[in-house]
């Protein structure tokens, strides 16, 4: 996109809606010319590196590259950790994950430990993320197995 919008909430937009990329009036032409080299390369390559590192849920921008995360359009601060067990959802959608299985995957923990770490962390994420962090839709209580994310949830029956 070429564009005179420069807000995040725009660039965000723009780039939800499916741009490549996202440029705003006034521009240098040797960037234009950098990035329109830089997506013809990536097409040849047949790479798909630009999707895989972006993702989106709700109104949340995850780039997993620059480990930047956007809520409507304005950037959230996250902890090194809390980034890390995000991605770690990420990768893993719509499953349940048990406490000890965070642990050892997000934390490097080898040992079982009893421990309300993860607990706190998904509070964290919940409260910068969730529209209500009391009623999460995205990461949710998975009932006896731990939690579970969940990117597109179902609407609410009417």
């Amino acid at each position: 996109m070429l564009t005179a919008r420069s807000d995040v909430a725009d660039r965000v937009t723009g780039l939800k809606l499916g741009a490549d990329d996202y440029l705003s009036k006034p521009f240098e032409v040797e960037e234009l010319l950098a990035r329109i080299e830089a997506l013809l390369r990536r097409s040849r390559n047949g790479s798909t590196e630009m999707a895989h590192n972006l993702f989106s849920f709700g109104d949340i921008l995850v780039d997993l590259r620059t480990k930047e995360v956007v809520r409507a359009g304005v950037p959230l601060e996250m902890t090194a950790k809390e980034f890390a067990l995000l991605r770690f959802f990420i990768a893993n959608p719509n499953q349940p994950l048990g406490r000890q299985t965070l642990l050892q995957e997000v934390w490097g923990y080898k040992h079982v430990l009893n421990t309300r770490t993860v607990d706190l962390h998904i509070s964290q994420l919940r409260q910068k993320l969730e529209a209500n962090p009391k009623e999460p839709r995205h990461i949710v209580t998975a009932f006896r197995s731990g939690y579970k994310f969940i990117p597109f949830p179902r609407a609410a029956s009417t």
